[in-house]
């Protein structure tokens, strides 16, 4: 799968109720796929901003873009090629750790430049925040352990400062 297949689009909205259903209603009438999702205030709490990752094979992204011009609450529209931005993901994820692998794990933590977060006896919950391709690689090193729980939270990005 390319990387250059999934764009960001970083829209500033209005922080007004209701503006984020209906951000996703229209990705949902006009069956774009959204890969990724991300919603927070800006530093100015009459805005939010909306950083959403689209595969542009299932979406043309001028068609997704041209269609989010049209909605009253969206006040600015940033398109963020993979080439021209800094993308990270978070994840917190919660591994089985018992006595017999807790040395392994740890090792793989440490290399990894994971956080632990909290642990007892028999887990340990992780912070990790890297480019998503990183992210399912430490995922995935983790496997085998036993992933008790897991969350992600989407991508979020800026553009590059070159």
């Amino acid at each position: 799968m390319s990387a250059d297949r999934f764009h960001t689009i970083v829209t500033t909205v209005e922080n007004k109720p209701g503006v984020l259903a209906r951000v996703a209603g229209l990705f949902s009438r006009r069956g774009f796929n959204i890969e990724s999702l991300a919603v927070a205030p800006t530093d100015d709490d009459k805005f939010s901003r909306i950083t959403f990752t689209v595969d542009v094979e299932s979406a043309p992204l001028e068609q997704v873009v041209k269609q989010l011009n049209k909605l009253i609450n969206v006040v600015e529209i940033r398109e963020l090629a993979p080439s021209d931005a800094v993308s990270r993901e978070l994840m917190l994820i919660t591994v089985s750790a018992d006595a017999g692998h807790r040395k392994e794990l740890m090792e793989i933590i440490e290399d990894w430049r994971a956080f632990v977060l909290a642990d007892n006896s028999d887990q340990i919950m992780l912070s990790f925040s890297a480019r998503t391709a990183r992210l399912d690689e430490f995922e995935e090193c983790l496997r085998p352990f036993g992933i008790a729980e897991i969350q992600r939270t989407g991508r979020v990005a800026l553009p590059s400062l070159d």
